[in-house]
């Protein structure tokens, strides 16, 4: 894949990404105004890189090209939800879930059912429409939606786990990391 076919390739994903930020964060807003309260904390997006779409291709056995990019990869636009509590990444699902033309490509709940490594997340593909001049057509964008504990660990564990190491030393540390950081948010979430 050239660089030139790649931006040509990753554009309807970027306007994608874009349509789905403005409505999360009006959701945000409106949850605020109604019931003073934001249910969540930040938001990061990202385009996958080149060079990480030709490496996930390469790894899962399928030829390196737009045409495989567009049949097999669900995670080229990516959003970061990170919210407060447990009940808030729910309320945000059930309220992005409401909107009609927003199609659900994937779901999985490691909160719910967490990873034998102690992962939670929730994870949500949607298909967003965007409008071109010839007509309308579905892109996927992957939302991971956690709290703030859930994405601390997971960013400390895929640094010192995950990249690159077979197997880490860390990683039953990392289990009751994340026994202890779930007790510690529920505590907390029973303040509220």
């Amino acid at each position: 894949m050239t660089e030139e076919e790649y931006l040509c390739f990753v554009q309807p994903y970027e306007d994608a990404l874009k349509n789905i930020l403005v409505r999360v964060d009006v959701l945000n807003q409106d949850y605020r105004r109604k019931y003073q309260n934001y249910p969540i904390h930040h938001i990061q997006h990202r385009i996958k890189q080149k060079e990480s779409i030709e490496k996930k291709l390469q790894i899962n056995g399928y030829e390196i090209s737009t045409d495989s990019s567009r049949d097999y990869l669900t995670d080229i636009a990516g959003i970061r939800i990170i919210c407060y509590f447990v009940r808030d990444i729910y309320a945000v699902v059930s309220l992005l879930k409401k909107q009609n033309d927003i199609v659900i490509i994937k779901e999985s709940d490691y909160i719910r059912e967490p990873k034998a490594n102690g992962y939670r997340s929730y994870h949500i593909v949607f298909g967003v429409p965007v409008y071109h001049t010839d007509g309308m057509e579905y892109y996927p964008v992957e939302i991971q939606l956690r709290t703030m504990s859930m994405d601390l660990w997971a960013s400390m564990e895929h640094r010192i786990c995950y990249k690159g190491k077979k197997e880490c030393e860390a990683e039953d540390a990392f289990k009751d990391y994340a026994s202890d950081l779930k007790a510690m948010e529920e505590a907390m979430e029973d303040f509220l």
